[in-house]
């Protein structure tokens, strides 16, 4: 048996980066991952790869259909898919072992098998060939992540019938391809498809795409999107989705009940949000307390109700990010070693990784009015940004929201070029609590898209420069 300061299980961007941090500060740690490879499914089957093919397919539809406007002149494109592919998988295993090199630089043992709680204290991991070891360990941490939330009566074969994992790795770019959920995966894999060849068409249950974004931003993405060829069904619904050599015939239902039609489809990817993963840990048996949701109940510094165990990212209450699963590792980490470790929730930034991008950070607009908070709006297009206009990228905009009497910045919003980039010069603004006016008076280098940001928030108090 070995004893730890720290047994952590899971070791995705939660769970490795609390490790590191531990170790850091003097801990002894470990790790404890039922993958062959570390980092979850970020890494794995997530954030990595599906980046990986953003990025390839994104170069594709540049060189297939915008090179030209700039005198490249390459002619049609072949896509090998499998070496493409291929490109993605050596993605995922740089990083992967990325992390076990961190790992092992920071002295902390990785375990490879499945951790159960079998008493506080105490983790048992069983090894793929059913051999056990027992850890024993002042302080257990489940960053045990999420998985795919399954559609009732809608059967996942990874062939026709995909979740976002078999979406990564289909075997031929799909004739047609349903997506079922306007989210952040299925809009970010319905992208590379359709940047491939695939018509797409994506079956929302709600009235609009990206639920929780700021609406207006997500409408004028949705229009983006259109323009590049995605097709959407609105307040729908998926009764049933049968599936055959041929492809999958789907009965699509308004989400409010009326007349059924049917749509058929190569490939459906099922989209429509992910869960907790809490199976096989033992937190019955040891009693750790669960939400109405599944979620693993914290208090404001992580810690369960079974004293010593811990909990972080996914399987805990908020937002689903890997960056917000990372600070609370960092924060748990540095709480358990004595220090005061602590996550803005304000602050975290969310971003889909489309073309354009859409990246967000802080309150919408519809949460300043259901809180009646009096905000001022500040909103500057790409198409009046002189570097987008000379690189052909002018869809889009920036939106900052800056609080009506203080003119501190609430929120910003934004859609086109680099925005996941963009989004981080208002983060760290709101996280020193500053102003619309100290983002408008500070010097941005020309040409440049960050220049937009300048002017959204000069836009509040209504004197942007280039508009």
């Amino acid at each position: 048996m070995s004893t730890y300061d720290l047994v952590i299980i899971g070791t995705g961007p939660g769970g490795y980066v609390c490790a590191i941090r531990a170790a850091q500060l003097g801990l002894k740690t470990a790790v404890v991952e039922k993958r062959k490879a570390h980092g979850g499914t970020c890494l794995n089957v997530g954030c990595i790869p599906s980046k990986a093919l953003l990025h390839a397919s994104h170069l594709f539809e540049e060189a297939a259909h915008h090179f030209g406007a700039f005198g490249i002149e390459v002619g049609t494109p072949n896509l090998d898919l499998k070496k493409m592919l291929a490109f993605k998988d050596q993605a995922i295993e740089g990083n992967t072992k990325g992390v076990e090199f961190l790992l092992k630089k920071n002295k902390i043992d990785a375990h490879h098998g499945t951790g159960r709680i079998v008493a506080p204290g105490k983790v048992e991991v069983t090894a793929e060939d059913g051999a056990t070891t027992t850890l024993e360990a002042k302080n257990i941490v489940i960053a045990t992540g999420s998985e795919v939330t399954a559609l009732p009566g809608i059967a996942i074969d990874e062939k026709r019938i995909v979740s976002s994992t078999g979406a990564l790795d289909l075997e031929a770019v799909p004739e047609h391809l349903v997506l079922i959920g306007g989210g952040v995966i299925g809009l970010e894999l319905g992208s590379v498809w359709r940047r491939l060849g695939a018509k797409v068409t994506v079956i929302e249950y709600l009235d609009r795409i990206l639920a929780g974004i700021d609406a207006d931003t997500a409408k004028q993405f949705q229009k983006i999107l259109a323009k590049q060829g995605m097709s959407f069904k609105l307040s729908s619904k998926v009764t049933k989705a049968e599936a055959t050599d041929a492809g999958v015939t789907l009965t699509v239902e308004p989400a409010a009940g009326g007349e059924a039609t049917t749509l058929d489809a190569d490939v459906v990817l099922v989209a429509v949000g992910r869960r907790p993963y809490t199976d096989g840990l033992g937190l019955d048996e040891v009693g750790v307390a669960r939400d109405e949701k599944g979620r693993v109940v914290t208090d404001g510094h992580y810690a369960t109700n079974v004293p010593g165990i811990w909990a972080i990212g996914d399987v805990i209450a908020g937002p689903m990010l890997a960056h917000k699963a990372e600070d609370e590792g960092v924060a748990l980490a540095e709480l358990l070693a004595g220090k005061g470790g602590h996550v803005n929730y304000g602050v975290i930034p969310n971003v889909v990784y489309t073309y354009p991008e859409v990246a967000a950070v802080g309150a919408t607009e519809e949460d300043l009015k259901a809180q009646g908070v009096a905000y001022n709006v500040g909103k500057f297009p790409f198409t009046a940004n002189g570097r987008a206009k000379a690189n052909l990228m002018t869809d889009g905009f920036v939106k900052i929201l800056a609080d009506a009497k203080t003119d501190r910045v609430l929120g910003a919003h934004i859609v086109g070029p680099e925005a996941g980039n963009l989004i981080h010069e208002i983060a760290v603004a709101m996280e020193f609590g500053a102003s619309s006016e100290d983002v408008a008076r500070t010097c941005h280098a020309h040409p440049t898209l960050a220049e937009a940001v300048k002017e959204a928030a000069l836009a509040v108090e209504k004197r942007a420069l280039h508009m």
